[in-house]
Parts: structure tokens; C-alpha cells; sequence
């Protein structure tokens, strides 16, 4: 059975950040397992920029930054197995695979950095059938992005966190309709930078207080009814596509199935980036994930005796009414004092409002 110092299951920005953190403390043997066929995770399928600005110090392209951490872990000595997925934690430390072949690998500390999922649409209480044209926001983003395909003409967008406001703006640019990005709550859920680029710069209307009930259509989605969730009228509004972007679950399976074995977390486990929480940017997921990883592998190397890593703290949403820069995904807080703005930790001389 190969033998790790440390092990690190997923290959995305946190993941790939808690490999060189390993490295960097001094693991000789680490290995990043990713069930993709090559890893940077969902930086990949991100045209926008708005990645990078921490470690990199400039603004870069989702596959951009993925290519630069991709180089980084290369050259650091970690092992790469891609393709393969992680089936099982175990109570010594081992890991199942699946790739070519099942096989076992043994680690003296394991990190879990398997980001998180989109929830479906069959998770909400919305009726009808199950036609065509029905895609979550990741999910579109990939087929427009990395595939190269239409995902429709006339779309309508429910939930108007991030992902759905870029996916929005995607599809306005290759030349389809957003009718409407929907949103249950009163004010717009994604960054201030997004609402700006995407909604306001590509004249996408924005529907609060309100929601889709019912997908209308049996091969092809024909349309949506929406309620308002104040007045209770509903309204039946023809599309084509409907992206829904209505949360992130983190992906913590392995580790609730290892701590209902062990009775708890295991000191030899360490979680980080978007399976702790959905992080505003990559950067702050993956600058958490490489404290992660220099934990474990001191951890390993017996300069610690638990998984007492500090717990990251969900500090990226402004306080209402906050001045706040929106030049990029970390939307600094700005103060204004003898006419000048100070605040932003990116370099720019000055703000974006």
C-alpha cells in the first residue's frame, strides 16, 4: 500500500493551496487526488476575471489562475493522480480509490478539500415535468465555457447569487434573451461587482421578492410560472432555458461518514476551502486551505497533536449600507478621509463604485 505524509482529496484551488502548504512545511510525500481528468476545479470553466489577486497580485482569468496553481503544485513535488475518485475515508487513515483500478493508499493526515455542490432544482418545491433546458448555473457555465454550447435563446435565471449573474451575463453576450434573473429575497444576492457588470451593464432585469412554481413543457421546457411571494399573484412567463442557481452544499459526505464511524472529527483530518463554507472568491478559499495544509503536515510530522486549526469565519458579506469597493471579488470596505480612500488591499490606487 503507497504511503503518504499527507493526502488531499479534490484538486481545486483550495485543494491544490493545501498541497503547497504541505510541501511548504516540510511533507517529502503528498498526494492531490482530483476525479477530474486534470485539476484547477471550477476556476476552469470561468471566463471572467476576478481571480488571482492575493497570490498572483494581478486579476487573471479563471483558467488563468488555474494554470498558474497547476505549475506551482508541478514543480512543488507533490504527487498528481487524476481521474480518480475518493470512495472512502478509513478509520486508520487510509483512502479507497477508484480510478484504472480500486486501490488503497495509507496518509498520516488527510485534507478534504471537495468544494461543494449546486442544488438542484428537484430540491425545491417546483412542479411540473422534467423537460429539456433545465440546468443548474455550474452546469451551464461548463457547456457554455468549456464545451462550446448554446444552452438556449430565451432564459430565465432563479436565484441571483454570483454564479447566476455571470451565467446571466454569458448568455446575454453569446446573444440570447434574459428575461429576468429571480430572486426570493428582497435585495440582490451576489456582489456588488456582479450586480454592476452583469445586470446593470447587460440590462438584465432583476425580480425580487418572488419565485419560479412550476416548469411548464414535456420534451423542450416551454416556460415557468412565477409567484410573487408578497402579493401571491402568479404569472406564467415563456422561455426556452431556466438556470437555476439557488445554493451550494458543501461536499462533506466522506468526512460525516468517517466521524459516525469514529465517533467525531479524527485528528488526522483537515477540512478546508468551500467544503467548510462557499468562500466569496477562490483566493480566500484557497489562502484557508494552505494554513490547511501546513497543519497537516505538521500534523504528520508530529509537531501537533490535533486538527486545531483555526476556524475560518464567513467575514466576505458587507454590513447594509457599507462603502465598499467593487473592482474585484473581495470587495474591501472603504474609508474616506481628507477627500482620499484607503482600504483596498488589491493595489489599486483607487476604488471601483
Amino acid at each position: 500500500m503507497p504511503e503518504y505524509d499527507v493526502v488531499i482529496t479534490g484538486g481545486g484551488p483550495a485543494g491544490m493551496s493545501a498541497a503547497l502548504g504541505a510541501v511548504s512545511a516540510g511533507a517529502s510525500r503528498v498526494l492531490l487526488v482530483e476525479r477530474d481528468d486534470e485539476p484547477g476545479g471550477m476556476p476552469k470553466q470561468c471566463a471572467h476575471r476576478g481571480f488571482g489577486l492575493k497570490r498572483f497580485k494581478e486579476e487573471l482569468t479563471g483558467p488563468e489562475y488555474a494554470e498558474r496553481l497547476k505549475k506551482l503544485v508541478a514543480v512543488s513535488g507533490a504527487d498528481i493522480m487524476t481521474g480518480t475518485s475518493v470512495l472512502q475515508f478509513e478509520r486508520d487513515g487510509s483512502l479507497l480509490l477508484s480510478g484504472k483500478n480500486l486501490m488503497r493508499v495509507e496518509a498520516k493526515a488527510l485534507v478534504l478539500a471537495s468544494g461543494c455542490r449546486e442544488r438542484p432544482i428537484g430540491a425545491l418545491p417546483v412542479t411540473g415535468a422534467r423537460p429539456s433546458g433545465v440546468f443548474t448555473a455550474g452546469t451551464a457555465q461548463r457547456m457554455m465555457n468549456l464545451g462550446g454550447y448554446e444552452v438556449g435563446k430565451r432564459a430565465v435565471v432563479l436565484g441571483s447569487g454570483d454564479v447566476g449573474l455571470i451565467v446571466a451575463r454569458e448568455i446575454k453576450k453569446r446573444g440570447g434573451e434574459v428575461i429576468a434573473v429571480i430572486e426570493q429575497k428582497e435585495v440582490c444576492g451576489g456582489l456588488p461587482r456582479n450586480r454592476k457588470g452583469c445586470l446593470e451593464a447587460y440590462d438584465i432585469p432583476l425580480l425580487t421578492c418572488s419565485t419560479v412554481t412550476e416548469v411548464h413543457g414535456a420534451e423542450r421546457i416551454t416556460g415557468v410560472a412565477v409567484r410573487n411571494l408578497i402579493t401571491g399573484a402568479v404569472s406564467r412567463t415563456a422561455c426556452d432555458t431556466l438556470i437555476v442557481s439557488v445554493g451550494l452544499i458543501p461536499e462533506t459526505e466522506l468526512m460525516e461518514k468517517l466521524a459516525a464511524e469514529t465517533g467525531g472529527v479524527p485528528d488526522f483530518l483537515f477540512v478546508c476551502g468551500n467544503a467548510c463554507f462557499v468562500h466569496a472568491s477562490a483566493d480566500d478559499a484557497a489562502e484557508e486551505s494552505e494554513k490547511a495544509g501546513i497543519a497537516a503536515a505538521n500534523f504528520a510530522a508530529g509537531r501537533m497533536s490535533g486538527n486545531a486549526v483555526p476556524a475560518p469565519v464567513n467575514k466576505y458579506r458587507p454590513a447594509e449600507g457599507d462603502l465598499n469597493c467593487i473592482g474585484c471579488p473581495k470587495n474591501c470596505r472603504i474609508t474616506k478621509e481628507s477627500g482620499a480612500y484607503a482600504g483596498m488591499t488589491c493595489g489599486r490606487p483607487e476604488p471601483v463604485f
